[in-house]
C-alpha cells in the first residue's frame, strides 16, 4: 500500500447479475476509488449462504461476478479483487469477533429481523451473526473506509463497537473503518415502480448488466411515466415519479445536467425521450457485456486471475489473524 493512500474494503454478493442500480450505485464506484485509494473488494460467497443456494448455481454466478466486475473496470494490477471463501481467514477470524459480540447487538440489526421475515422457514445462526462475518472482512485488512448505502451504515457501527472493544482488551489492534457514502448516484429506481429501488425482486423494472441491446431497449419503453397531458421532461419528483427516475438515470450516464436534459427534450415528449435513455444505457453496458463474455469463455484465465486475487488478499488477512490469534492467547502454530 501506498504510504498517503488510505485503504479502503468494499465485498459484493454473487447474485450473478449486476444491474443498473448497483453499477450506478456502487461498481462504478469502485472502478474510480482506485485511482484514489488502496482497494480491495471481495465476491462475499460465504454471506451468501444464508439463504438456501444451488451449489451449482452458486459458483456459477460467483464466477460470472467475478468476471463483470473485471469488465466494468476492477484492474488486478491496482486493486486486490477475489472470492471471499478462498480466503480462510475470513471465517477464522469471524470466531473470535463472535466472542466480542454481544447479543444484544446483534438483534438489534434491522437486516436480521427484515430478512427473518422474508425467509422465515430459515432463521439459522449465520443469519443472525452476519454482521460479525461481515465485520471480519472490513477488519482483517485494516480498512479506513467501507463504501455502503445508507442502509448498511449499521453494519459499519457494530464493526466499529467489536472492533473498539477488542482494542480495549487487547491495545491497538484493529483500525476503527468509517463509512463512506458516495455522494451521487447511490439510489437508483425501478423503471415500472418508481417508489422502489430497482432490484431484481422486479424484474420488468430492473436492466442487468447482461442484458442484450433489444431487451434493455424493450424495458425503457415500457417504463413508467405520468399521466400529466402536458407529457414534458421535467424532472419533479413528488409529482412526476418515473420521469424523474428517467431524467436520473441519463444523468448519471451521459453526465448531463438536469436542466440540459430538460431542454435536449423540450416539445419532444417522452416517445424520445425513453428510446434516448435506452440507448444511453445500451451504449454504457455494451463494452462491458462483450468483455464479460471474453473473460467467461476463457475460463483458466479467470482461475488464475481469482487465485492471484486469494494470494494478495491472504498475505495481508493472514498478518491481522496471526496478531488477533496471539492477543487472545492461542499457542502458535
Amino acid at each position: 500500500m501506498e504510504e498517503n493512500r488510505k485503504r479502503i474494503f468494499s465485498g459484493i454478493q454473487p447474485s450473478g447479475k449486476i444491474h443498473l442500480g448497483n453499477y450506478l450505485g456502487a461498481v462504478r464506484n469502485w472502478v474510480q476509488l482506485q485511482d484514489e485509494y488502496d482497494c480491495i473488494y471481495c465476491v462475499v460467497d460465504e454471506h451468501a449462504i444464508t439463504v438456501r443456494q444451488d451449489p451449482a448455481e452458486l459458483r456459477r454466478k460467483t464466477l460470472e461476478l467475478f468476471a463483470q466486475l473485471l469488465a466494468c473496470g476492477v484492474d488486478p494490477e491496482r486493486s486486490t479483487l477475489f472470492v471471499q471463501s478462498h480466503v480462510t481467514q475470513h471465517a477464522e477470524i469471524a470466531w473470535v469477533l463472535n466472542c466480542f459480540t454481544m447479543f444484544g447487538e446483534l438483534s438489534r440489526m434491522t437486516q436480521f429481523k427484515d430478512k427473518s421475515a422474508k425467509h422465515a422457514d430459515n432463521v439459522n445462526a449465520g443469519l443472525f451473526t452476519y454482521p460479525v462475518l461481515m465485520a471480519g472482512d472490513i477488519l482483517l485488512y485494516q480498512a479506513d473506509l467501507v463504501p455502503v448505502g445508507e442502509d448498511q451504515k449499521q453494519h459499519v457501527e457494530i464493526c466499529r463497537d467489536i472492533a473498539t472493544r477488542f482494542n480495549y482488551n487487547y491495545g491497538d489492534v484493529f483500525t476503527l473503518p468509517d463509512a463512506y457514502i458516495p455522494k451521487v448516484g447511490a439510489r437508483v429506481m425501478s423503471l415500472n415502480q418508481p417508489d422502489s429501488k430497482m432490484s431484481k425482486s422486479i424484474p420488468e423494472g430492473c436492466v442487468y448488466l447482461m442484458d442484450k441491446p433489444d431487451e434493455i431497449m424493450r424495458k425503457f419503453k415500457r417504463a413508467i411515466t405520468d399521466s400529466d397531458t402536458e407529457r414534458c421532461v421535467r424532472y419533479d419528483r413528488a409529482n412526476k415519479p418515473g420521469v424523474a427516475t428517467l431524467i436520473d438515470i441519463y444523468a448519471a450516464v451521459t453526465g448531463k445536467s438536469y436542466e440540459a436534459i430538460e431542454a435536449e427534450f423540450e416539445g419532444k415528449g417522452y416517445g424520445a425521450f425513453k428510446p434516448a435513455v435506452g440507448e444511453a444505457v445500451v451504449e454504457l453496458f455494451r463494452p462491458i457485456r462483450e468483455r464479460t463474455e471474453e473473460l467467461l469463455a476463457d475460463k483458466a484465465q479467470l482461475q488464475q486471475l481469482y487465485r492471484a486475487g486469494a494470494e494478495k488478499a491472504s498475505a495481508i488477512a493472514g498478518r491481522t489473524l496471526r496478531k488477533v490469534y496471539k492477543k487472545v492467547g492461542f499457542l502458535e502454530r
